[in-house]
């Protein structure tokens, strides 16, 4: 008889100190507030969770894929005033502002808030989808992989898009310590040099897109010492779809199945990880937490899926990112429930156990549901674009999430409980400060001035970096990121052709911290105004 390949984790006799500790002993990044609502959980049912179960929990509430701070009741006051309840930061001022503008321009914005991305009405027939997202904790410990599968990343959420739209540009803005930082000023232990993050971000960002074959179009970079110990590293990319393919809808009867990579061990607990602040451990601990990419592999996946989309083979689609199967078939069957069959995910090695198969993040996968009776002719397009197809399971109508493994039972969990995560509850003070202000002006040595403000990190030119982007694969890139009569003259925006429609598309972008760090609502506003000019002057 086999070993298990999971086991059964006590926890309804738990106190609340020994609640979390069990959470931070299995880095689930949950608060004690979480894990007595868990214990909760499974008392209704009178029973103590699987392993699987509790990693399952622990990534679909992540800040990461739930966005729990966004989504948080704050009480915030400003300058000692009383203070006001924020329901949510998301649903106020993001979600509610975008639709009042939506109403005010209806047939512009197609879908929001919905998939992987949002579509807008390009014309009559097509729309254009963006999707931007951070990799900064997997890029701060290892900067060529953590990149390389941040751009990978949101390739990936373009083609889940919809029934899977086509990327067409990329998109990167980086925050780095300036590369000339003393060394001896780094106090933390195991914390990368900024010169070796600069260098493995940008080499990880230029791999993955220019062997993908999908143009670098715009991007910034920003330099400051407060992102010594924490480097943001923000990847996008455009996608065009046409519009009859942008809704879809899960319903029981389909056969759920993952095309592209193998599952490994890379990427173990990344959403969880992502979720938590980093520490002087984390370049040794959390290592495992940071994929593996392979962007030949997405490429032989985009092919088959774009060809799959034009055939009428798709149901539904999603990206496999952070959580992996957990998250994609787990949101996938959020509304109709359904049952997973582990032994049949394909391996990059043996003896994985239950929850390292349905959590691993590995890269280059995708989860599909799609009609039984479609599965010859998808598993021909997948033996043409040499690329790996298997059916991982079912959609039923139980609404209840099933996991198998080895023949046994090993996540069973109730949709309506398990897509529910607990609201925080949150408080902050804000106090005005100086704002924004105007430095008087040296009255001598203003040459000597300007050679200092020149040679600063923050305004010296960025075209050695641009330089290894290709921005002109699929030869539809107009207006390039340099241009002018030496093409060394960086542009405020790019335009991009789209095959098949008579319309270009502008893509640009703004990033002000340093307002930030005194007027944070001017550094909003300022980021807005600023991207829309240069959108404009393209």
């Amino acid at each position: 008889m086999s070993a298990k390949t999971y086991r059964t984790v006590p926890v309804r006799d738990l106190s609340s100190d020994e609640l979390l500790e069990l959470s931070k002993q299995q880095k689930l990044s949950l608060s004690r507030e979480d894990m007595e609502v868990v214990q909760q959980i499974f008392r209704e049912v009178d029973r103590d969770p699987t392993d699987v179960e509790l990693e399952v929990i622990a990534q679909t509430w992540s800040e990461h894929c739930k966005h729990r701070i966004f989504s948080a009741s704050i009480s915030h006051s400003v300058n000692g005033g009383a203070p006001e309840t924020v329901n949510s930061l998301f649903k106020t001022y993001i979600k509610k502002p975008s639709e009042k503008i939506m109403e005010r321009k209806p047939g512009f914005v197609l879908s929001a808030f919905d998939d992987n991305a949002g579509f807008i009405a390009l014309d009559d027939k097509l729309a254009v989808c963006l999707k931007a997202e951070t990799h900064n904790h997997p890029s701060a410990i290892e900067p060529y992989a953590g990149a390389n599968t941040g751009l990978g990343g949101v390739i990936r959420d373009i083609l889940g898009a919809g029934k899977g739209a086509k990327p067409i540009a990329s998109l990167d803005v980086f925050c780095f310590g300036a590369p000339d930082t003393d060394p001896a000023s780094i106090t933390a232990p195991d914390v990368i040099h900024p010169l070796g993050i600069m260098r493995g971000v940008v080499r990880g960002v230029r791999d993955y897109g220019n062997r993908m074959g999908i143009p670098t179009v715009n991007g910034a970079i920003q330099f400051d010492p407060t992102y010594i110990y924490n480097p943001l590293v923000f990847c996008g990319t455009a996608g065009v779809i046409p519009r009859g393919d942008i809704l879809k809808e899960m319903r029981p009867g389909l056969k759920v199945i993952v095309i592209g990579g193998r599952t490994g061990r890379d990427g173990l607990k990344g959403a969880t990880f992502s979720s938590a602040a980093l520490d002087e451990a984390s370049h040794e601990e959390d290592f495992t937490a940071v994929q593996i990419g392979n962007p030949i592999e997405e490429k032989k996946t985009l092919d088959f899926i774009l060809e799959a989309r034009e055939r009428g083979l798709i149901v539904f689609i999603t990206d496999c990112g952070a959580g992996g199967f957990s998250s994609a078939a787990g949101e996938m069957l959020s509304v109709t429930g359904g049952e997973i069959f582990l032994d049949n995910a394909p391996l990059k090695e043996p003896g994985l156990i239950s929850w390292e198969i349905f959590l691993s993040e590995s890269q280059e996968r995708m989860v599909m549901a799609v009609e039984e009776k479609d599965l010859p002719e998808l598993q021909k397009l997948a033996d043409t674009f040499q690329t790996e197809l298997t059916v991982l399971g079912h959609s039923d109508n139980t609404g209840i999430l099933k996991v198998w493994h080895k023949g046994e039972l090993v996540c069973c969990l109730d949709n309506s409980k398990l897509h529910e995560a607990p609201v925080k509850k949150l408080s902050s003070v804000f106090t005005s400060g100086q704002g924004l202000t105007g430095q008087p002006m040296p009255d001598k040595d203003l040459g000597k001035s300007l050679e200092t403000v020149m040679s600063d990190f923050a305004i010296v030119s960025r075209e050695p970096i641009i330089r290894e982007y290709d921005h002109e694969v699929q030869g539809n890139t107009i207006l390039k990121p340099l241009a002018g009569a030496t093409a060394d003259a960086p542009q405020d925006g790019s335009v991009v052709d789209i095959d098949g429609s008579d319309k270009c598309m502008a893509m640009a972008c703004a990033i002000l911290p340093e307002w930030g760090k005194t007027d944070p609502y001017a550094m909003g506003t300022g980021t807005v105004d600023e991207c829309v000019r240069q959108l404009i002057l393209v």
